[in-house]
């Protein structure tokens, strides 16, 4: 009986700690993923980001004034992480202070350079105002890349008022050397 009483205590003994040793030939864990909301928009080259466009004065009575030209040395680059809850983002853009009988304007090409993601869609040419106009939709989770010659290129062009398609009125202009504006573009939920 002793034998049996031996043989018995060794046997649970034995299947104790086989039993604290179950290892098979797989294991697992998990791993905590956290990405951040994202939404930052910048205009580049930030060195030059401010511009000067202006206007000629005729040569010939009875002629308007012309725009000296166009510009289209800046870019918009953007990053956007969305959340679930979003189904996309957009870009607006607001002028500060309208400048009396000139419509600024500006257009945004397609995204082109080392982005990724869904990119946004720019909108037709728009004349700037103090309300918010939406330049760039749909953007979902996406990045244009960084600096210039990535994102959407800008192209601003002024036209005195008055004229096909403006809307200022050319008898509000008044000759100044130093009118300012601030343009400013925010990146927001839809």
């Amino acid at each position: 009986m002793k034998n049996l009483k031996l043989t018995l205590a060794l046997s649970l003994v034995t299947f104790g700690i086989a039993a604290n040793a179950q290892d098979t030939n797989t294991d697992n864990h998990t791993i905590g993923i956290t990405i951040p909301e994202v939404a930052l928009v910048d205009i580049e080259p930030a060195a030059s980001k401010n511009i000067t466009l202006g206007f000629t004065a005729p040569t010939e009575a009875g002629l308007p004034i012309t725009p000296t030209g166009t510009n289209n040395t800046l870019w918009l680059n953007y990053s956007s992480i969305k959340s679930v809850t979003d189904a996309t983002r957009n870009v607006s853009v607001r002028l500060n202070a309208l400048i009396p009988g000139i419509d600024i304007r500006v257009t945004a090409a397609t995204a082109t350079g080392a982005g990724g993601g869904t990119l946004g869609t720019p909108s037709a040419q728009l004349t700037l105002s103090a309300a918010d106009q939406t330049i760039i939709s749909g953007i979902g989770s996406a990045y244009t890349g960084d600096g210039a010659n990535n994102g959407h290129n800008l192209t601003y062009a002024l036209a005195p008022g008055s004229g096909a398609g403006t809307i200022a009125a050319y008898a509000d202009l008044q000759a100044t050397t130093a009118a300012v504006a601030t343009v400013t573009y925010t990146i927001s939920d839809n």
